[in-house]
């Protein structure tokens, strides 16, 4: 049992990151080329690239190849589904946050 907690870990260091987080984002959708990473988010071509690389050593994303270009996507739609959970609970904390302010103003 203490294995999984290690590559639980592990596994989470790999969203310690706002950019990665956003590029999950992004191949959540059906899978990308750096290129295309690059122009949804805005980041620079390296720096997609090393977050890419730490997020396939962590077997977060997938590569494939397809002719001359790499696609990468999300490893397990599990990750998806997970992500999709804590943006949810995010956005609940946020509106909470938000009527508590607006009951302190009143």
């Amino acid at each position: 049992m203490k294995e999984i907690y290690r590559l639980h870990a592990e596994m989470c260091k790999a969203f310690s990151s706002p950019a990665r987080i956003e590029i999950l984002d992004c191949i959540g959708l059906g899978g990308l080329t750096v290129m295309g990473i690059v122009k949804r988010t805005g980041l620079g071509q390296a720096n997609v690239s090393q977050h890419l690389a730490i997020m396939k050593y962590n077997g977060v994303v997938k590569s494939k190849r397809k002719g001359r270009n790499v696609i990468y996507s999300v490893a397990s739609p599990k990750i998806t589904k997970a992500f999709s959970i804590i943006r949810q609970a995010l956005k609940e904390k946020l509106r909470k946050n938000r009527s508590l302010e607006a009951a302190m103003e009143a």
